[in-house]
């Protein structure tokens, strides 16, 4: 559930369909996260960088409907980061940065469109928008995962804290146990057209 909106329809169930995958560590995009992660200790300084793809709504693939790879999560890449000094943000311990990249026109190239942070505990996507690259502005909106109803009333409080570096990773409520299938084997995501028609 996106708390401010800025963004079409459309863009707001990929990037919940997005969260909901970046959540879930027995999906496809949860796999890629562990092996990145088996990289990152072997170097302490490294981080994971998470790519956002919003492709055009009529976009086709070979051999792949749009509604099946958004269903998987193929449009959503994880790399770890080398060189943090090419991030533009102080990254709290625990957080991901996260690129989002819409696409221009169907069969068109990518460009920028948001960079945050992904705050896995909250279930939580914390992105600046790009309204204007040019006039550098920017519109902040989060992201929640749109199957967690429960969230704390001071969540806003939790994730700023933390995206200022008061309060510590461990500190934040585990949200995400409900909807990881590593901690809870009842749960089941939703695929794309669930979520486009929620």
């Amino acid at each position: 559930m996106i708390t401010q909106l800025g963004i079409s329809r459309f863009e707001q169930s990929v990037l919940n369909m997005a969260l909901v995958h970046l959540c879930d560590r027995e999906g496809y995009v949860g796999q890629l996260s562990r092996s990145n992660t088996a990289v990152e200790s072997e170097d302490s300084e490294a981080m994971q960088q998470i790519t956002l793809y919003v492709p055009h709504p009529e976009q086709e693939y070979d051999g792949l409907s749009l509604e099946a790879g958004l269903t998987q999560g193929y449009n959503i890449e994880i790399d770890p980061v080398r060189d943090r000094s090419r991030i533009p943000y102080v990254i709290p311990r625990g957080a991901q940065f996260v690129r989002v990249l819409r696409q221009k026109g169907r069969d068109a190239g990518f460009s920028l469109a948001a960079i945050g942070l992904f705050v896995r505990p909250l279930a939580i996507l914390k992105l600046d928008l790009i309204v204007d690259a040019e006039q550098a502005e920017y519109q902040a909106i989060a992201v929640r995962h749109p199957v967690i109803r429960d969230y704390p009333s001071d969540w806003e409080q939790k994730l700023n804290g933390f995206l200022q570096q008061r309060i510590a990773i461990e500190a934040l409520p585990n949200c995400v146990n409900y909807v990881d299938r590593t901690i809870n084997s009842d749960y089941s995501p939703p695929n794309w057209t669930q979520m486009n028609q929620s």
